[in-house]
């Protein structure tokens, strides 16, 4: 197959053993060059900065700041770079959330290695990839057909707050990772309590693992 065109890539991920996976599949394609890869989502946003980029593959879980949140500032900073989300959630608890945060696809680990070359090329096309798990999800809150989860009512900043206290992490440990002061995160959780109507960590905690939230 002859290309006109190289499509250039940078792939954010934390895992290296996924980013080595990643690579070796797109290093099979003759229109596909990973120019760099990034470990988190500072150097994710950093490297989105590189000249004649098309698309960042970003995972949605770094340990900096999430993928959603390094997503924005990409699309602010850099508009014309495609950024297609890769995470091990489930289509419908992330990819609505991402695709409002200006990502143009939305691809799940699992679904990688037989999706990942089509998605790429997708994106860089300027189109939107999207599962059938994903349209279904969309058409879902244009009908108004069924009801929305109460955690889509979160803000992106309480969403990320309810995983990482799902994960294990403190108060302070949170305001340590989002270089944000111990006060802000307990607001951030006093929210969450309030907004889902519960009482404490382990029940937030049960309710992110209900809800396919965290890995």
């Amino acid at each position: 197959m002859s290309f006109t065109s190289t499509i250039k890539v940078v792939i954010a991920d934390d895992h290296a053993i996924l980013r080595e996976g990643l690579k070796q599949i797109l290093a099979e394609t003759e229109d596909i060059e990973v120019v760099a890869d990034a470990k988190n989502a500072a150097e994710a946003i950093k490297l989105a900065g590189t000249k004649g980029l098309d698309v960042v593959v970003l995972d949605i879980s770094l340990p900096d700041r999430s993928g959603i949140e390094a997503c924005n500032i990409i699309k602010k900073e850099h508009p014309g770079v495609a950024v297609l989300m890769l995470s091990m959630h489930r289509e419908d608890a992330y990819a609505i959330r991402a695709l409002r945060a200006g990502a143009v696809g939305y691809l799940s680990k699992q679904s990688a290695s037989d999706q990942l070359v089509t998605a790429i090329r997708t994106v860089a096309k300027g189109k939107k990839y999207i599962s059938a798990e994903v349209a279904l999800a969309l058409a879902d809150q244009v009908s108004g057909g069924l009801e929305k989860p109460i955690h889509d009512t979160l803000s992106n900043r309480e969403f990320q707050t309810l995983t990482m206290i799902a994960s294990g992490l403190s108060v302070s440990e949170i305001a340590e990772n989002l270089s944000l002061s111990v006060k802000t995160v307990s607001m951030y959780r006093a929210r969450l309590l309030e907004k889902l109507n519960l009482r404490h960590n382990a029940e937030l905690t049960h309710y992110a693992i209900k809800n396919n939230l965290i890995d």
